[in-house]
């Protein structure tokens, strides 16, 4: 099994996920998002890619988490996708953009009820005194904000962008001799292309 080159790295991105949604059992669309402090400490959890197209790889959270926090001192970071059902892997690197405010607000306002209040109740990655606590939050907001009217998007729950510099696509081979294939932007915002040992 080897990788077919493409001039396109996000064309096959695309097409390796949409290969991943008919296989993976749960939340094809689950990366690995890697940032970095401005002393140089990683991080890394599991979040929800939310679109792909030429632009970058664009997810939403509150900015004032510890992710959002390290994103604001470093905008660089690394993002990796693994499909266990297909042995495949994508890596990316880049630096981060924050989205235009009318485009995380037309994805807040699609977003499930629930969620929208829990962007509201959730101080993400602060020290939470008790899970009631936050059921009681919640409770307040949906009298504030009764299911069926609008909620507005709290002006921390923003929107980011990676735009890759660096795209590398891995296949399972048998004896560990993997294909990997690396997608480097270039000068002319043009993809040079490099097979990679396993």
């Amino acid at each position: 099994m080897h990788i077919q080159n493409s001039d396109d790295p996000i064309a096959l991105f695309q097409s390796w996920l949409a290969e991943a949604t008919k296989t993976e059992v749960n939340d094809p669309d689950t990366m690995a998002l890697a940032t970095c402090s401005k002393d140089g400490k990683p991080s890394v959890r599991m979040i929800l890619l939310k679109q792909i197209d030429k632009n970058g790889f664009k997810f939403h959270t509150n900015k004032e988490s510890q992710k959002g926090g390290e994103l604001a001192e470093n905008p660089h970071a690394a993002i990796c996708f693994h499909w266990k059902s297909l042995r495949k892997q994508v890596r990316a690197e880049g630096k981060i953009e924050i989205i235009t405010k009318q485009e995380a607000d037309d994805y807040f306002a699609d977003r499930p009820y629930e969620r929208q209040v829990g962007a509201w109740a959730s101080q993400q990655s602060r020290p939470l005194e008790s899970r009631e606590h936050l059921e009681e939050k919640i409770k307040k907001l949906q009298v504030q904000y009764p299911k069926g009217t609008t909620v507005p998007r709290p002006a921390y729950w923003v929107g980011y962008r990676l735009i890759p510099q660096t795209i590398e696509f891995w296949w399972d081979n048998p004896d560990r001799l993997h294909d990997r294939l690396k997608y480097t932007k270039n000068s002319d915002e043009n993809w040079d292309i490099q097979r990679l040992y396993p």
